[in-house]
């Protein structure tokens, strides 16, 4: 089965103050280091979808071994930047979805999901019973996923009107997202 990844690092991160594809964390961007994570599963391919200060985002970022997309419609929410990564990814069998804010996420996670990973199932990680990301789509669901994403919904309201497979990775990974600058500095630390 051939697993693809998407990794929505188009929003203006209003919240944070500044998108959260430029911010770093123990000298790397979140970009890179979610885009390397997917890589470093086995994903194939990557499709990383850019929107808000996508040039900048470009500019700074490595983005090695990736296919970079840019979403035109970024500001309206995270649905239309699914539909665009999952335009992207061609002929998978599954697609694993993370935003680039979760920077918690493993290998580990990504693999007990991708293990998983055929056209038929949808599944999505859970830690300590909440659910989170990412979550996997199998390539039956593309369609589905795509004509329902809207705003930041993101694929929710398909997710909820489907069975979906919950996978703890509670032991392997954090699913916390970093929406303010203080939960960043909660992650390191600091003050």
């Amino acid at each position: 089965m051939r697993v693809a990844g998407v990794l929505l690092a188009a929003g203006a991160g209003r919240r944070f103050g500044s998108p959260k594809a430029l911010v770093g964390l123990h000298g790397k961007l979140f970009v890179d280091s979610a885009a390397d994570l997917l890589r470093a599963a086995g994903c194939d391919p990557v499709v990383v979808v850019l929107g808000a200060q996508a040039a900048e985002v470009r500019r700074q970022a490595t983005l090695q071994g990736v296919t970079v997309v840019d979403n035109p419609h970024w500001d309206t929410g995270m649905g239309s930047s699914l539909r665009t990564g999952l335009h992207a990814v061609g002929s998978a069998d599954a697609v694993i979805v993370l935003p680039v804010d979760t920077p918690g996420v493993t290998v580990e996670a990504l693999h007990r999901l991708m293990a998983l990973g055929e056209p038929k199932v949808l599944a999505r990680a859970t830690y300590d019973g909440e659910i989170g990301h990412p979550v996997l789509i199998g390539s039956d669901h593309f369609a589905g996923v795509m004509a329902s994403a809207a705003g930041d919904q993101g694929a929710r309201d398909y997710l909820q009107a489907n069975t979906v497979r919950l996978v703890d990775c509670a032991d392997v990974a954090d699913g916390a997202d970093i929406d303010r600058p203080e939960d960043l500095r909660r992650r390191t630390g600091g003050a």
